[in-house]
């Protein structure tokens, strides 16, 4: 299982006190109690571990033994996640989290068929929300994985115009992933699009070159992952 992680937004004191939904979800539903390790962490690069030396209901409190800091990377990563369908949408956001991704931005395309009325559009915010903040303690980030608010194809354009590396998964793409460079510094950007393709005019707005994956076609919520960790398996994972 591996060290049991959650989230504390102040990491001050010897003695750290877990109270609240995380408190109660690590003592009830988790049942850890006095002895075990966790760690703590703010989400935001610092984390504290101790062992748990007082249990009850509401929480847990931690005698902190070890801290630390994880520098920010020099590349944000950035998938662009046209939004899918049902239970699709959460294994998106699960697994472009654990792997790594920085921010995910759902985007509204032409052939997303979502209807961005008001009440819909929050609740698929919150909901992409609560996945990458879950994800990112199961997968014992220090750096939890954001999610940006509901972009429409213009405001993808502008995001690819301002990036480092512009990727626009196509299936009709000539241009291989493996035949691009990660770059050092500045974000790297993943369109992804939906089950039925990104339009002409969506790939006219966005002025970049297609890029193709390889010879098969991935769906949307596994294809934003291929490529994200084919880029990371050639930069922060080296």
């Amino acid at each position: 299982m591996g060290l049991a992680v959650f989230y504390l937004p102040e990491l001050d004191g010897a003695e750290l006190v877990l109270d609240g939904a995380e408190g109660r979800h690590a003592a009830v539903v988790r049942r850890i109690g006095p002895g075990e390790r966790i760690r703590l962490t703010d989400g935001r690069g610092s984390f504290a571990e101790g062992a748990v030396i007082a249990s009850s209901k509401t929480g847990l409190t931690v005698a902190v033994d070890h801290r630390g800091e994880v520098e920010p990377a020099a590349t944000r990563l950035v998938v662009v996640q046209a939004l899918p369908k049902g239970e699709r949408a959460e294994l998106a956001v699960e697994m472009l989290t654990e792997v790594g991704v920085d921010l995910i931005v759902p985007w509204n395309a032409d052939r997303s068929q979502f209807r961005a009325n008001p009440e819909r559009v929050a609740k698929t915010q919150s909901k992409w929300q609560s996945w990458a903040f879950e994800s990112s303690k199961q997968s014992r980030r220090s750096w939890f994985g954001e999610v940006a608010p509901i972009a429409s194809t213009p405001e993808v354009a502008k995001l690819l115009a301002d990036a480092a590396l512009a990727v626009v998964l196509h299936e009709e793409a000539t241009t291989p992933l493996a035949a691009l460079d990660p770059p050092a510094s500045g974000d790297v950007v993943i369109v992804v699009g939906p089950e039925g393709g990104i339009t002409p005019a969506e790939l006219d707005t966005f002025a970049a070159t297609p890029i193709r994956l390889g010879n098969t076609v991935l769906r949307t919520s596994t294809a934003g992952v291929a490529a994200a960790a084919a880029l990371l398996a050639r930069s922060r994972w080296t």
